[in-house]
C-alpha cells in the first residue's frame, strides 16, 4: 500500500534578481552591442528618453587616437536664404536630396544610389553588354562570369558550367575557349583565370615588353614560380642564367601583379572600433574619460513618470513594470560605465610605464590582480575588459592587450609576453633584409638580453604580431 508523505525542507541558493541579470548582460557586451540594446530600449519604453546634453558633453577621441575608428557627427550647416527674383531660396536641411522617384511613383532615397557598389558579377554583364555577341556566345560568356569566384578565378570546368539541354546543340570546346577569351579581355586583367599562374601571365601579357624586367617576369611566372615562391633566388638565378640586377628587377614585377583581382570588388563596409574609453595625459598625469557620445544617454522621462503617478485606472501592472524596468536600465548603464572607469583607471596606473615607453615597458597583469586592487570579483572584471576598447596616444587597444603572463629573466627579474613580442618585432624591423632573423636567431638575441624563451615559442609570437618566418622575409 502506498502512503503520501509531506515532507518540508529548507535550503538556500543564490539567485540573480533580473535587475542583476540585466546589469551583467550591459557590462558583458561590447560598445555596438551595447549601443543596440539601449536604443531598442528608448524606442520601446515610453518612460525613457535620451539625455542629449550628456552626449554633447562627452570628450571626443583625441588626435593621436585612429581617426577612422570614431564617427564624429558634424552639426547640419544652414545656407542663407537667397532673396533675389528668383524667389526665396529653399532652407536646406542637413539631408542629401531625394527627388528621384521610382516607377511606382513613390520618392526614392538618393542615398542608396551614392552607397550602392557594384559587384563583380554586376561589372562583367554591364561590360559584356557593351559588345555585339549572338545569344549563344553571350549566354556562355554569362556563364563563365556567374561561375567565377570572389577571387576571381574559374574553378569549375568548362564543360560543367551549364546543361547541354539549354542550348540548340552542345557546345564544343572550341565555343567554350573563345566565350573563356572573351571574359579575360573584360575590365582588369586576370579574371576568368583557372590557376595563379595563369592569372600572373594575363596581367604580364599587357604589360609594355619594353620595360626593365617584364620579358624575363614572362619567363619566371611560366616555367619556375614555384622557385620563386620559396624565395630561393640562387637557384632562381641560375636557372634563369640572368644577373643579379636583373632577377631583382623582374621579381619586383612580378610582386606588382595582383594574384586575386577580384577582390577589389569586394566592397564589403569596413568594421569601425568604437573605444569605450579615452586615455589623456592632461597636467603630467594620465586620465581615463568614458566614452560616452558614441551610445545614447537614457533618463526617466519625467512628465510621462509623473503623469502615470497621478493616473487613477485600476490595471496599472503593465505600465508599472515599463517604468520599473526604465529606473532599472537608467541605474544599470550608469554602474556599466562607472565599472569600466574603474577597471580602465586601474590598468592605466598599474600600465603606467606602458604609456610612458610604449609596448617594451608592459608589464606582466592578470585579472586577479585587478580583481584585488578594486575588490570586486575576478568575473566582474573579465566581464568588463571582454570586448572593450581604449583609445590611447599608441593608438586604439584592446583591454585585453594590457593582460599579458609573466615570463622569467635569468637575471631572476621577470618580464610580459607582450614586452617579448614588442621586442621582436623591432629585431625584425631592424633586421638586414638581405639576411633576416630566423626564429633560433631571434631566441639568442634575446637570450643575450637576459630573456630565455625557447624557439617555439618565438615562432609563436612572431605569428601573434603578424610577421612571416625568415625565408619569406628575405629580399633579394
Amino acid at each position: 500500500m502506498i502512503h503520501a508523505v509531506h515532507e518540508l525542507r529548507l535550503h538556500q541558493h543564490t539567485a540573480l534578481t533580473p535587475r542583476l541579470q540585466q546589469s551583467v548582460k550591459l557590462l558583458q557586451m561590447s560598445a555596438l552591442e551595447f549601443n543596440q540594446e539601449v536604443r531598442q530600449a528608448l524606442v520601446e519604453n515610453p518612460f525613457l528618453e535620451e539625455d542629449e546634453e550628456v552626449a554633447a558633453a562627452s570628450p571626443h577621441t583625441h588626435d593621436g587616437a585612429n581617426a577612422d575608428s570614431t564617427a564624429e557627427q558634424a552639426p547640419a550647416v544652414t545656407p542663407p536664404a537667397s532673396s533675389g527674383e528668383g524667389g526665396n531660396m529653399p532652407e536646406y536641411s542637413g539631408d542629401y536630396p531625394s527627388s528621384r522617384r521610382t516607377h511606382d511613383g513613390a520618392p526614392m532615397d538618393m542615398g542608396q544610389w551614392v552607397g550602392a557598389s557594384v559587384s563583380l558579377h554586376e561589372r562583367l554583364d554591364q561590360e559584356l553588354r557593351t559588345y555585339r555577341l549572338s545569344p549563344r556566345d553571350r549566354l556562355l560568356a554569362q556563364y563563365i562570369v556567374q561561375a567565377l569566384d570572389e577571387d576571381g578565378y574559374l574553378r569549375q570546368p568548362l564543360q560543367e558550367l551549364a546543361d547541354n539541354s539549354v542550348f540548340g546543340a552542345p557546345p564544343d570546346e572550341s565555343e567554350w575557349r573563345a566565350a573563356l577569351c572573351l571574359v579575360q579581355q573584360l575590365d582588369v586583367p586576370g579574371l576568368g583565370a583557372r590557376d595563379l599562374r595563369e592569372c600572373l601571365t594575363l596581367q604580364l601579357q599587357v604589360l609594355d615588353t619594353q620595360r626593365a624586367g617584364v620579358a624575363l617576369a614572362r619567363r619566371i611566372v611560366e616555367q619556375h614560380l614555384d622557385i620563386m615562391a620559396r624565395h630561393d633566388y640562387e637557384a632562381l638565378q641560375r636557372a634563369m642564367g640572368c644577373s643579379e640586377t636583373e632577377l631583382r628587377q623582374a621579381c619586383d614585377v612580378v610582386r606588382s601583379l595582383d594574384p586575386r583581382p577580384g577582390r577589389r570588388y569586394d566592397q564589403a563596409p569596413p568594421a569601425y572600433i568604437v573605444p569605450d574609453v579615452i586615455v589623456r595625459k592632461e597636467s603630467g598625469q594620465w586620465r581615463v574619460h568614458c566614452n560616452r557620445g558614441a551610445v545614447p544617454q537614457p533618463r526617466l522621462h519625467r512628465v510621462y513618470a509623473d503623469l502615470f503617478r497621478t493616473t487613477r485606472y485600476r490595471d496599472r501592472g503593465p505600465m508599472a513594470q515599463e517604468l520599473q524596468e526604465a529606473r532599472w536600465l537608467v541605474r544599470n548603464v550608469e554602474q556599466r560605465y562607472s565599472t569600466i572607469q574603474r577597471v580602465a583607471e586601474a590598468i592605466v596606473r598599474m600600465q603606467h610605464m606602458f604609456f610612458e615607453y610604449g609596448p617594451v615597458a608592459l608589464r606582466p597583469l592578470m585579472l586577479r590582480e585587478v580583481s584585488a586592487e578594486l575588490d570586486i570579483h575576478e568575473s566582474t572584471v573579465s566581464r568588463a575588459t571582454a570586448n572593450k576598447y581604449m583609445a590611447t596616444p599608441m593608438g586604439i587597444l584592446e583591454f585585453k592587450y594590457f593582460f599579458s603572463r609573466e615570463l622569467a629573466t635569468d637575471t631572476g627579474g621577470s618580464c610580459s609576453a607582450g614586452a617579448v613580442r614588442a621586442l621582436i618585432g623591432e629585431l625584425i624591423d631592424n633586421e638586414d633584409p638581405r639576411m633576416p632573423l630566423s626564429d633560433v636567431a631571434l631566441a639568442s638575441k634575446l637570450a643575450s638580453d637576459g630573456i630565455v624563451v625557447a624557439r617555439r615559442t618565438v615562432s609563436k609570437y612572431r605569428a601573434q604580431i603578424k610577421r612571416p618566418s625568415a625565408e619569406m622575409r628575405r629580399q633579394y
